[in-house]
């Protein structure tokens, strides 16, 4: 199966250009609202506080009209699970008062945690789009905490069916949701969030519709998407023709510890057109970090829009028209069932990573070394002791290290660039919600790359139990480090450590546990990486690397190995003895010594 973003029509009478930009954000604001709502009404952290959604506008067709920043990688699931449902049930069968509902995997690309949501919009009679909620339930049922090997082990699972119809409320596909979960009065908040969020979305776009006309807002989409392929068609001229490839690994599947997985990925550049080419990443593996096939093409629209039109807004199907994805069913990024996909975004955002590092040597200017590229998300479960009920929580994404680019140092402690908008879990929260006692949260120094252009810093999270508990993690690219570019330095890994009885172990093959028991007072802790640097260390300024040391990003034996720059305790250069040392090295007094992000 080789998916392809196809162009669009753009027939239609031309709609002014003064309505065109209010239509514009009058589309980016009913998404907005939507967004707002959400996190108003949830009941989950993940959903309020960490904002693990996307909220979207599509066209009758399903194709993106607007959709609020949340999760880059449900850019292409969303689109593609609505118009699953127009297949689904036909326009015939869709009418107003309709919800139609799924978190089937391999229709929405990701795990079955994701319910989506969708509504249609009906103006005058006919029907004008859709409105649509992707979001993240805390718990769907299924093993909690063990490698899942198959989807019927991860939960429920429930086919593209209606929610409501006509208005009237499905309460037997309710029931069945509430009795296949362990915290039913929190994922039926979720759900009656999201039909917050979808509802308030039909309502603000039909106002659109009643105001404007459908005549002018249909074809103000028209032109929004026009536009939006011209820039891109513009910027992909810029980039020289050509075959570009790179390689990348991941630790391995959780089942088969050590076996490394490969990412390959192809770049084909041809005048205003761009071909990414997915056929070689690794086939679907027995472990659990596989994803669907829209998540496969997500990949590459993340990549593209990033390189072509970053603050293009609102996004729309328009920007990828100049893209074609080929990839093959059967991947980690196009699986089949019955494989698993209870962690379906981890190997995405190295496919990412990679398609920026093949790019590298055509565009530097635009290309950014490696980033630690994993949620560091560790997920815990035990009984209260407050009110002896069972508890369940994820802790994160921690943030980690970006990689450099040519003209900057990357950002630190940031989420990796699949979760876009998604934030950290608030220490109050979590200690005011959960047995919980956050220790340390802090800066990794060292972590970074080096380079004319230093990789941002991770982050070191210790969490003592307050209470027993069980803690599970699945982080990948401890050992397929985030790499430099341009001679930059490799960045330190992610990694994990736990503490039992006052004791750290340190030497866990990964950073994968699953199921570990904590007693009162035991503790884990969670290392993010850092991001890859860009160009030479030793080109980059003096008073940089003393301000480095100064902020505690890196230390002064770093500083003096690495960037042989000597700084003293105080963090001050010491002009004299840089020079001599740097004299030195160049004399081959001293052995050559390389930063290996350790």
């Amino acid at each position: 199966m080789n998916p392809v973003i196809h162009p669009a029509s753009s027939a239609g009478n031309t709609v002014d250009p003064v309505t065109v930009e209010i239509i514009r954000n009058g589309l980016y604001a009913v998404t907005e609202e939507m967004k707002t709502n959400l996190t108003r009404t949830a009941y989950n952290l993940i959903i309020y506080e960490a904002l693990d959604f996307t909220v979207g506008l599509f066209t009758k067709e399903g194709d993106t009209v607007s959709i609020g920043l949340g999760l880059p990688m449900f850019i292409r699931g969303m689109s593609e699970t609505v118009k699953a449902k127009i297949r689904h049930f036909g326009y015939e069968n869709i009418r107003p008062g309709d919800i139609l509902v799924t978190n089937d995997a391999y229709t929405t690309g990701s795990h079955l945690n994701h319910f989506t949501f969708t509504m249609p919009v009906f103006h005058e009679g006919r029907l004008e789009g859709f409105t649509c909620c992707m979001a993240h339930w805390l718990d769907v049922g299924g093993t909690l905490g063990n490698v899942t090997t198959d989807i019927f082990s991860e939960g429920i699972q429930i086919p593209i069916m209606k929610y409501q119809r006509e208005g009237v409320v499905n309460q037997d596909l309710i029931d069945i949701i509430a009795m296949n979960v362990r915290l039913a009065e929190r994922a039926l908040g979720d759900l009656r969030a999201q039909i917050t969020a979808i509802t308030t979305g039909e309502r603000r776009y039909v106002e659109l519709l009643q105001r404007y006309g459908a005549d002018a807002v249909n074809g103000a989409i028209r032109q929004i998407m026009d536009s939006s392929e011209a820039v891109a068609r513009q910027n992909t001229l810029s980039i020289p023709d050509g075959i570009y490839e790179a390689e990348s690994f991941m630790d391995d599947d959780g089942l088969e510890i050590g076996k490394r997985i490969p990412i390959k990925v192809k770049v084909i550049v041809q005048g205003d057109e761009m071909t990414v080419d997915l056929s070689d990443v690794s086939k679907q593996v027995r472990g659990f970090y596989n994803s669907g096939f829209t998540t496969g093409i997500a990949c590459a629209q993340v990549a593209y829009k990033c390189l072509t039109t970053p603050t293009d807004y609102p996004v729309n199907d328009g920007s990828f028209r100049p893209l074609k994805v080929i990839m093959p069913m059967g991947t980690v990024i196009s699986a089949e069932r019955p494989y698993p996909m209870r962690v379906w975004m981890t190997f995405p955002m190295t496919v990412i990573d990679t398609i920026f590092k093949a790019l590298a040597p055509a565009i530097p200017d635009r290309s950014i070394a490696g980033h630690h590229a994993d949620l560091v998300f560790p997920n815990i479960h035990g009984i209260s002791p407050e009110d002896g009920r069972l508890f369940i929580v994820g802790i994160g994404p921690l943030g980690g290290g970006w990689g450099a680019k040519s003209r900057e140092d990357g950002v630190s402690v940031t989420v990796c660039i699949n979760d876009g908008d998604t934030h950290n879990s608030p220490t109050e929260q979590l200690e005011a919600k959960y047995p919980v006692l956050v220790e340390k949260y802090e800066i990794r120094r060292d972590s970074g790359g080096a380079g004319q252009y230093r990789g941002g810093l991770g982050a070191e999270m210790v969490v003592q139990a307050l209470a027993p508990f069980t803690v599970t993690t699945r982080i990948d690219r401890v050992h397929c480090k985030p790499w430099g570019l341009e001679g930059g330095g490799d960045a330190m890994g992610n990694g994990l450590a736990v503490r039992h009885k006052g004791e750290w172990k340190t030497d866990h093959p990964n950073a994968k546990i699953f199921n570990v028991r904590l007693e009162r007072g035991d503790a884990y802790k969670m290392l993010s990486g850092g991001g890859g640097g860009f160009g030479n260390p030793l080109e980059r300024e003096l008073d940089k690397v003393a301000e480095d040391v100064r902020e505690g990003y890196v230390s002064a034996e770093v500083a003096r190995e690495v960037y042989q720059v000597v700084v003293d305790e105080r963090g001050q250069l010491d002009h004299a003895a840089t020079e001599a040392l740097r004299t030195a090295k160049r004399d081959g007094v001293a052995d050559e010594l390389a930063w290996d992000g350790q």
